[in-house]
């Protein structure tokens, strides 16, 4: 008998399979330039912006990496940089309206997802596993 992976390893799974069809999905929309990179930078962004230091500690990278796609989703219109209202020597990074139309489209693959996987398990076992893994938020996440 062949040995299941982790759990960890089982959550990476799921959680690759949903980031190919968004990807999928993203393409299928016609924002096809935007790399997995760019859109895992792309999830952490607080909708009211987000300074690109805390950007790039939420999304775990380095600040020049952070950099580097934020430039990068800058040229394709994704994003844009404005003045921080608190700060005036720092700058915001909020979605553009291509970010919000990409992000719709990437939150309406992952409802269908969620909707297959609560037919797949059944409404018992599927709100069971949200409700797990929104418990271990508590010892995962920093940011939530």
């Amino acid at each position: 008998m062949e040995a299941q992976p982790s759990t960890p390893v089982l959550m990476f799974v799921a959680h690759r399979d949903v980031e190919r069809r968004v990807m999928a999905a993203l393409a299928e929309a016609g924002l096809d330039d935007i790399t997995s990179a760019q859109s895992r930078l792309m999830q952490r962004l607080d909708p009211a912006g987000m300074r690109l230091t805390d950007l790039a500690e939420q999304a775990r990278v380095t600040k020049q990496t952070a950099g580097a796609l934020v430039d990068q989703l800058e040229r394709a219109g994704y994003v844009m940089r404005r003045p921080d209202p608190s700060d005036a020597r720092a700058r915001l990074v909020t979605l553009s309206e291509r970010g919000l139309t990409a992000c719709s489209a990437a939150a309406a693959e992952v409802a269908e997802v969620e909707q297959e996987w609560r037919r797949h398990l059944g409404d018992t076992a599927y709100r069971g596993l949200r409700d797990a893994l929104v418990a271990l938020r508590a010892v995962t996440d920093p940011y939530r």
